[in-house]
């Protein structure tokens, strides 16, 4: 069985909606175990009342130590100023002892995230969080364009071929659309068919293969 792990931070609720359709579609690959976890947070409660934060009670907070027992983990981060969130970068910064053992190495690492604007700096946000993720040894995988949704210009849409994405808006009161939700699932699924493949379990049929062509395009 091959194993995979959903790892995210949330701040209200956006990227915790994107993972849990990356989820759905890595689930979609027969033979794949998905787990589902979420990084410590770090702000102090009294911050996250003021600031509206949801309370994330359902989802277990991850420990550095679990990484190395999957063969695929999928991150997913707000973007903070055209990087990652620092929860996630703190989380991060202590994968030191994984680094120094090669515990990582080979194994697929791919982004998703959210901004607030579309030009929020998702892309870059992914791009920068691809870093430390080569340094661990990690496969990258992206969005690819088999998922043409990313290509559409009748709607806004978050996404690129670095990975899904959703726009939350400047307040934060957009939700992830249905091509976002698209895309993220399509990740999932993307991600759970090359770590089958790169570690000898090709044998998930016709799932390990997926292209969507979006209607009207």
């Amino acid at each position: 069985m091959t194993r995979m792990l959903v790892l995210y931070y949330s701040s209200y609720g956006h990227i915790r909606e994107m993972a849990r359709a990356v989820v759905e579609g890595a689930r979609s690959v027969h033979g794949v175990s998905v787990d589902l976890k979420r990084v410590p947070e770090t702000v102090p409660a009294d911050i996250r009342d003021q600031a509206g934060y949801i309370a994330d009670t359902e989802t277990p907070v991850a420990a550095v130590a679990d990484l190395p027992a999957y063969d695929a983990i999928l991150f997913g981060t707000p973007t903070r100023f055209g990087n990652m969130a620092a929860q996630m970068k703190q989380f991060i910064d202590q994968a030191g002892g994984l680094w120094a053992t090669n515990a990582l190495v080979g194994k697929v690492g791919s982004v998703f995230t959210s901004t607030g604007s579309q030009h929020g700096g998702h892309e870059a946000a992914i791009l920068t969080f691809h870093v430390p993720l080569l340094h661990f040894g990690m496969v990258i995988a992206g969005l690819p364009y088999t998922f043409a949704g990313q290509t559409r210009m009748d709607a806004l849409v978050g996404g690129s071929p670095y990975g899904a994405g959703t726009i939350a808006g400047g307040d934060g009161s957009r939700v992830p659309g249905v091509t976002d939700l698209d895309g993220a699932r399509f990740q999932g699924a993307h991600v759970a068919a090359l770590a089958k493949r790169l570690h000898g379990r090709a044998d998930g049929g016709p799932a390990a293969d997926r292209t969507q062509v979006l209607e009207g395009v």
